[in-house]
């Protein structure tokens, strides 16, 4: 029925009118805030690409969960930055690693809140990439033992999920049965399903000090220009026991999150990167414009293009705002 008995401008007129149709809604529920932990006391270092974000130590990083827990957000996820870093990331599987440390930290303080664990070795390794090198390659299957025991090692310290990062070849897999074989058959794999090759990490590597030494992720992370690549891998995941399926980042690629939703029934995460949360945040700074605004529209696209759960720096002060608007 066309114009003039059709006009959708009448359930537009009034906020009343919008609440009532509204389609999409965004719950501080759907929020995972992550958290960067480093070694040593009283440490809080704002990282400088990522205003309000910073790198804290043991004892600040309490306060921060803290925080989180009462704002209800459900979840943080934790990324470690070592003293030492090797050739083999020792330090991600160590039993008194700093992401150990930070697990058993927060869970004897919140025990409430979850907290979910970064499995990659990026951060740990000496030449900055995600699997055990040699000859200038990216070795995939040494790699999987590495993860493995960085999972279960994580677990032990009181991890609730894991979250491979790395996309080697059959890590869920891997990490499923180890975590299995050890009496963890209950905790879950939210992996990073479709993980791309993508500029938006830039303030990430600040952050997580894990800028390649050379060459760049793009063996083993995914080419931006593939869809049907990502359908692959997102099925290997679920085939090989994944709980939740993720797409990192989020805004470039919201039509990967849209195809997941629809193909299968399992929940679904994005990651709205450090590079996007960047740009919201130097251009909320430089008046150009409005940043909460931004913050939250940017929220509710990842929720209508299908995402289960949203990984994001903006999670507290978008549960600020969901408390207001309430």
């Amino acid at each position: 029925m066309a114009f003039p008995k059709t006009r959708l401008r009448r359930m537009r007129a009034t906020e009343t009118h919008r609440r009532m149709v509204r389609e999409t809604r965004l719950s501080v529920d759907d929020l995972i805030y992550p958290l960067f932990v480093v070694h040593g006391r009283n440490v809080k270092r704002e990282i400088n690409s990522m205003p309000g974000v910073f790198q804290l130590s043991t004892d600040n990083i309490i306060s921060e969960a803290k925080e989180v827990n009462s704002l209800g957000i459900p979840a943080v996820i934790l990324f470690g930055i070592p003293d030492h870093k090797d050739e083999t990331g020792s330090e991600a599987y160590a039993d008194d690693g700093i992401v150990q440390q930070a697990v058993r930290a927060i869970k004897d303080n919140i025990p409430d809140l979850i907290v979910i664990t970064d499995v990659c070795l990026c951060e740990y390794t000496s030449h900055g990439h995600c699997g055990v090198v040699k000859d200038g390659r990216v070795l995939n299957d040494p790699t999987l033992e590495l993860l493995s025991r960085e999972s279960v090692s994580h677990v032990k310290a009181g991890a609730d999920i894991v979250a491979p990062s790395d996309m080697m070849d059959g890590r869920v897999s891997s990490i499923r049965q180890s975590l299995d074989k050890e009496g963890f058959e209950n905790i879950p794999v939210m992996a990073y399903g479709a993980k791309y090759a993508s500029a938006f990490y830039g303030p990430f590597r600040d952050a997580a000090e894990s800028t390649p030494q050379f060459g760049d992720r793009r063996s083993y992370q995914m080419d931006p220009a593939n869809s049907r690549e990502a359908m692959q891998e997102i099925a290997l995941d679920i085939e090989e026991g994944a709980d939740i399926v993720m797409v990192k980042p989020a805004l470039p690629y919201l039509d990967i999150v849209c195809r997941i939703k629809e193909r299968w029934d399992i929940p679904v995460a994005a990651y709205n990167v450090s590079g996007e949360y960047a740009v919201v945040k130097a251009a909320g700074r430089l008046g150009w414009i409005d940043e909460s605004r931004a913050m939250m529209e940017t929220l509710i696209s990842i929720k209508r293009a299908g995402a289960d759960i949203i990984l994001t720096y903006f999670a507290k002060d978008a549960a600020l705002v969901l408390r207001e608007d309430k």
